[in-house]
């Protein structure tokens, strides 16, 4: 096992991204810190968007994303470091599993690494594109 302790906040936030794509929604959990700070703007009934405050509520998410969402395309563009801040700007392609559409959306990932663990998860993106992706016209 690696030595969480000994890895910058960038390295353990990169680490996430290839369990989430590889459907590891425990191992992506794991990364997480007892007690997190979640926020994913979204429209009101979207149902991949679960009230969360632990690595098991990551796990839901992550869960309830894959089941909903399939990802098409992500693109990490940059990476703003400081202290235990990341921030990360790219843009993302996912399907939406019941209507067959499309999300194509910019976004940005503030996330917070204490002891190794990740305790900030705040995702911005454009919550017009997921509405008229996942809403019936």
């Amino acid at each position: 096992m690696t030595d969480r302790t000994a890895e910058s906040p960038t390295q353990t936030v990169q680490r996430l991204f290839p369990l989430l794509a590889e459907g590891k929604s425990a191992e992506a959990a794991a990364l997480f810190a007892d007690s997190v700070s979640f926020s994913v703007p979204h429209p009101p009934g979207i149902p991949w968007v679960p009230e969360a405050d632990s690595a098991e509520g990551m796990r839901t998410f992550f869960e309830l994303l894959r089941t909903h969402v399939h990802a098409k395309e992500f693109e990490l563009r940059q990476v703003i470091a400081e202290g235990d801040d990341v921030v990360l700007l790219g843009r993302m392609v996912s399907e939406v599993k019941k209507t067959g559409r499309d999300i194509a959306t910019a976004f940005a990932l503030h996330a917070t690494v204490r002891d190794g663990r990740i305790t900030r998860y705040h995702l911005y993106e454009d919550t017009y594109a997921v509405a008229r992706a996942y809403f019936d016209d």
